[in-house]
């Protein structure tokens, strides 16, 4: 094969012009750190690269909304307590107010502070998040969650949000709520269940009529309230020769009851008692109310109002008590199952944290070692490769200057 001088010439200096192109790209790995530069230099590689990191930018964010979200249920937690403690100071006040030996200056004193009290649950009812949000307001967090009006007609505090639950995606397949409602908190606490008299006969007087075990009665009334037939609510006592008395359902016509009976002594039946004055053929009705939710700043509005009344009978006082008694009550059970729900809520998330930080560290592993430089083997590439352009710089002049006129010389 003949070879050219041109041949020489552009062997050497495509020679040169590579291993200058190999030492700048090693050097540039050394730079950066990263191996890859270009997809070229691995396809395969680069597009593990590229969806490892779209992994991982993934995760990131929801490792932003893990944060966020459980923030949010922490403050959530935080006001719940707090509104949990104010209730049961309520709650020790309303029981001491029952003392019959209290005068009525006792009773302002302990109204003024059930009044505090209503306030700041009120207060805490509208907590609002660092962003300016109001977060028991459902979906409408720019508006204020309830309002107190001690002019209005009909309830005091009305609820001006909805009902509406966030959820937060904090991992591929996990939604979690971050967070809820004040209606199915505060809003809809059921009220005191009770009943009233609704008929009795010309010959017999009722001189009281009351609950006297509230639990026997609640659970009568969760047993036998037909919320269709009106009349299935409506129970008649009937007085019976022989001293007896016979409870029927009016709805039914079932007897349901028969007891003994002296006039001007209390009939018991299903936790209610009746003190009746009569004789045999006479009867008095009785209808099962309908259950009620009352918001639970309201249930503490009206004890307020019992407290400072002049005008209030002891009979409406104490009526009064007991339905407070039952609505803190029904209040505070409500608040912690819902402290419980943000417990196992927060406890899910921390849990996919953790899983989504392991996740991240391998993901981060597998990408390291797709894209990642080898130091230790990249600088004796460099080394080797900056040796053999030396070399081609060194050698090209000697084989240039050879030709065949030095050998005939």
């Amino acid at each position: 094969m003949r070879v050219t001088t041109n041949l020489i010439y552009n062997q050497n200096l495509r020679s040169i012009d590579t291993s200058q192109g190999d030492l700048v790209d090693i050097q540039q790995q050394l730079a950066t750190g990263k191996k890859l530069l270009r997809p070229s230099d691995d396809p395969v590689g680069a597009a593990q690269v590229i969806r490892l990191t779209e992994e991982l930018d993934k995760i990131t964010q929801y490792q932003r909304n893990n944060d966020l979200t459980s923030s949010s249920l922490e403050q959530q937690e935080t006001a719940l307590r707090s509104i949990n403690d104010a209730v049961n100071r309520a709650r020790v006040l309303t029981v001491q107010s029952g003392n019959g030996i209290l005068a009525a200056p006792d009773r302002n004193a302990i109204g003024a502070e059930i009044e505090q009290i209503r306030n700041q649950v009120l207060d805490l009812m509208n907590t609002r998040s660092a962003s300016g949000e109001y977060i028991f307001s459902g979906y409408q967090s720019s508006s204020q969650a309830f309002e107190f009006n001690p002019s209005a007609t009909g309830d005091k505090v009305s609820f001006l949000g909805d009902d509406g639950e966030n959820q937060t995606q904090i991992s591929d397949s996990v939604k979690i709520q971050s967070t809820s409602s004040g209606k199915s908190i505060f809003q809809e606490v059921f009220a005191r269940l009770n009943f009233n008299v609704t008929a009795q006969s010309a010959g017999v007087s009722v001189e009281t009529a009351k609950i006297g075990e509230q639990g026997t009665f609640d659970n009568f009334h969760k047993q036998n309230f037909d919320p269709v037939n009106a009349a299935n609510n409506q129970y008649r006592f009937e007085i019976l020769p022989g001293d007896q008395v016979s409870v029927t359902n009016v709805g039914t016509g079932n007897v349901v009851s028969t007891q003994a009976f002296e006039s001007g002594q209390s009939v018991r039946f299903a936790g209610m008692e009746l003190n009746l004055t009569g004789t045999a053929g006479d009867s008095v009705e009785i209808n099962l109310n309908r259950p009620e939710k009352k918001n639970l700043a309201e249930t503490l509005n009206d004890m307020f109002i019992a407290l400072t009344s002049d005008s209030i009978s002891e009979a409406d006082f104490v009526n009064t008590i007991d339905n407070t008694l039952v609505g803190l009550d029904n209040g505070l059970e409500r608040m912690s199952l819902e402290v419980s729900s943000i417990g196992a809520r927060l406890n899910i998330a921390q849990s996919i944290k953790e899983a989504n930080l392991d996740s991240k560290i391998s993901m981060q592993s597998a990408r390291s070692s797709i894209e990642d430089v080898d130091y230790a083997k990249a600088s004796t590439e460099f080394a080797k490769q900056e040796t053999a352009l030396q070399a081609a710089f060194q050698s090209f002049p000697r084989v240039a200057n050879l030709s065949l006129f030095d050998y005939i010389n």
